[in-house]
């Protein structure tokens, strides 16, 4: 029999699976196991059992019986999982289902006969702990939060790095459709009825920020509607008025329709409709400034709640790239070199810009590992549909830009002038084809930095280099100082030795 060494489960090093969070809810019961950066981690196995545990609530107050059995028989296999690859840190929570049925301490205590630890969360801890989770994927972030699960509808308000004032109403998916068979007039009565609960949404400023798979399968929606360019609803915005549009037309549409759009299941299908028609309410009552997705809610806030004060302040974006480019042969530090050397290029002294800038080098580093005819295709879908922290997506289009450049084709797609302006894309594009020459010189080593320089003074682009590096000056060297250049709008000079 193979041996499998501890630490290489995941095929690279620091990328064992070593926390998981069991969330019980009232739809579905799911387990997430994480490995990686702990600011920024990865999933690695996400598995989910639909028990509808909540799905009688309303009419009898407790949970089914067969509902429950499937649900154990979950986590008894989640239990087998997390034992047979030795994942110690686990937490365990139940949400508004078994929070509000008669029975839901009497299945608690049939969860901890598997072994497993559960925690009966409050409306107030479920609504807390999910605004965390947006703390965590969208730094600075202030406005209202709206996490949406089967049993509940949790708000909560979000500034300066803590929350307030969270709520949690009986406005559930599984739930919705009771209110709606009265009437579109009475449905909207019931939910503004439940929103006096949050009347301090009213005066906050701030977009809605929407968590849960049903919002982001009405981002799915709404994407595939509009045939935008990327695939990852994490960060995807619309205004008031067009998520007015987009909640109008999904009441109108059947189930069997919406599931078989691209990130929308059967049972998100199923709720849409009524979500859509509950947040034409939430939109109109509360008006916030537009809303945000966010794939990060209650399981990331409970990660998030357990990281010190320090590693809460790192950056998302830069943590996770760090992280997936080690094993790609790039690293923070290098790529701060390679970014000092390329500084010249650079207009302006942007923070925000500087940031994504180095992004971009530690991901052109890894590009560099690639195999020539697949550089170019697939480092643009890590910029465009790999989920990153931290990133809007005008972010992701300047990334994507910039990564483009680097393999030589600066020129901006009609996809990411989608996204982002042209001047833009263009300044990024330079940062591309920097980051090429830079490598062309000495393969992007310290010795060929510290002997070399590249300036931007007067209408010329000048590349210096020692006079011992002469050998250094190829034709192809010159040919992508050339190509520099002329993308500046500059005039390209050589200078050997001569500073």
């Amino acid at each position: 029999m193979t041996a499998i060494r501890r630490g290489t489960l995941n095929g690279g090093v620091g990328d064992r699976p070593d926390r998981a969070v069991i969330d019980i809810g009232s739809n579905t019961v799911r387990l997430v196991i994480y490995s990686g950066s702990r600011r920024a981690p990865n999933v690695w196995l996400n598995e989910k059992v639909t028990a509808k545990l909540g799905r009688d609530l309303a009419s009898t107050g407790s949970m089914p019986d067969k509902a429950m059995d499937l649900a154990l028989s979950g986590l008894a296999r989640f239990a087998a999982i997390l034992s047979d690859i030795d994942v110690r840190d686990v937490q365990v929570v139940a949400t508004a289902a078994v929070r509000d049925a008669r029975n839901g301490l009497e299945f608690l205590e049939r969860v901890r006969a598997l072994g497993l630890q559960p925690r009966l969360l409050t409306g107030e801890e479920e609504a807390t702990i999910s605004a965390y989770g947006v703390i965590g994927a969208f730094p600075g972030a202030q406005g209202v939060v709206a996490d949406l699960g089967g049993g509940s509808l949790e708000l909560v308000a979000i500034g300066d790095g803590t929350s307030h004032d969270g709520v949690s109403l009986p406005l559930g998916t599984l739930r919705l459709p009771a209110l709606r068979e009265k009437g579109e007039a009475a449905f909207r009565k019931a939910v503004n009825k439940e929103l006096v609960g949050a009347d301090w949404a009213r005066h906050l400023d701030g977009p809605l920020y929407l968590v849960g798979g049903t919002w982001r399968a009405f981002a799915a929606f709404s994407m595939y509607r509009s045939k935008y360019p990327l695939s990852d609803p994490q960060a995807y915005c619309l205004s008031n008025e067009e998520a007015e549009k987009v909640a109008r037309k999904l009441m109108q549409m059947q189930p069997a329709q919406l599931s078989s759009i691209s990130g929308i299941s059967s049972s998100r299908a199923a709720g849409l409709p009524d979500a859509a028609a509950m947040l034409r309410v939430i939109l109109s009552t509360l008006k916030p400034d537009g809303i945000v997705i966010s794939s990060w809610g209650l399981r990331e806030g409970l990660l998030f709640q357990q990281l010190e004060p320090a590693a809460r302040e790192q950056d998302p974006l830069l943590a996770a790239i760090a992280h997936f480019v080690a094993p790609r042969g790039a690293s923070l530090s290098a790529a701060a070199m390679i970014a000092g050397w390329t500084s010249g290029v650079v207009a302006g002294n942007d923070k925000a810009l500087e940031r994504l800038r180095m992004a971009s080098i530690m991901l052109a580093m890894a590009q560099a590992r690639l195999e020539p005819n697949m550089r170019l295709r697939h480092s643009f879908d890590w910029a465009m549909d790999k989920r990153w922290l931290g990133l809007d997506h005008k972010g992701r289009a300047i990334i994507g830009a910039a990564l483009r450049g680097a393999c030589g084709k600066p020129e901006p797609t009609l996809e990411l002038l989608q996204l982002a302006e042209e001047e833009e894309l263009r300044e990024a594009a330079g940062w591309g084809l920097a980051f090429r020459l830079c490598r062309r010189i000495g393969a992007g080593s310290r010795a060929s930095m510290l002997t070399s320089r590249l300036t931007r003074d007067d209408g010329r682009l000048v590349l210096w280099l020692d006079e011992s590096r002469e050998q250094l000056a190829s034709d192809s060297v010159q040919s992508d100082l050339k190509t520099l250049a002329l993308w500046l709008n500059c005039e390209p000079e050589l200078r050997i030795g001569q500073a």
